[in-house]
C-alpha cells in the first residue's frame, strides 16, 4: 500500500484483521517427514492423549484446530484444509508436526490395486453357497 507516495508496511485487511502468510504458519517449510502418508484422502484421527494440546505452548492455533476437529470425527486432509481455509500443502506440514508429536494418527485407505479381485470374491461366494 502506498500513502502519499510512501510504502507502508500494512499486511492486513481492514475487515479481516491481520493476515498471516502460509509460510509463516509452517516456518517456511513446504514439506514434512510424513509427506508420503498425507494424500488428500488420508484420514486424520486425534489420539487419546491429544487433550493436552490446549496446554501445549509450542502448538500454533492451527495445530490445535486440527486436533480439535479430528478428535470426535475422523477428518480427511482435504476436509481439514477446507474447514481451516488453508492451502493443502500448509495443512500437510501442520499434520506432519502433529504426527511427530504423536498427537494424531493417519490412516490411508487401501489402494485399489491391493483390493481382492472381484472375480475371486464371486468364486468364494459361490463356493460358500454351494456348501
Amino acid at each position: 500500500m502506498t500513502r502519499g507516495g510512501e510504502q507502508t508496511g500494512r499486511w492486513f485487511d481492514d475487515a479481516a484483521g491481520p493476515v498471516v502468510r502460509p509460510y509463516a504458519m509452517t516456518r517456511g517449510r513446504t514439506r514434512s517427514a510424513a509427506e508420503g502418508k498425507l494424500d488428500l484422502i488420508a484420514v486424520v484421527v486425534a489420539d487419546a492423549v491429544s487433550h493436552r494440546t490446549v496446554a501445549d505452548q509450542t502448538l500454533s492455533p492451527e495445530h490445535i484446530d486440527i486436533v480439535e476437529m479430528s478428535r470426535d470425527t475422523p477428518q480427511s486432509v482435504a476436509e481439514l484444509a477446507a474447514e481451516l481455509d488453508l492451502p493443502v500443502g500448509v495443512v500437510r506440514v501442520l499434520i506432519g508436526d502433529l504426527l511427530h508429536a504423536a498427537l494424531v494418527r493417519v490412516s490411508r485407505p487401501v489402494p485399489p490395486a491391493e483390493l481382492p479381485d472381484e472375480r475371486i470374491l464371486r468364486e468364494v461366494i459361490n463356493g460358500l453357497r454351494a456348501l
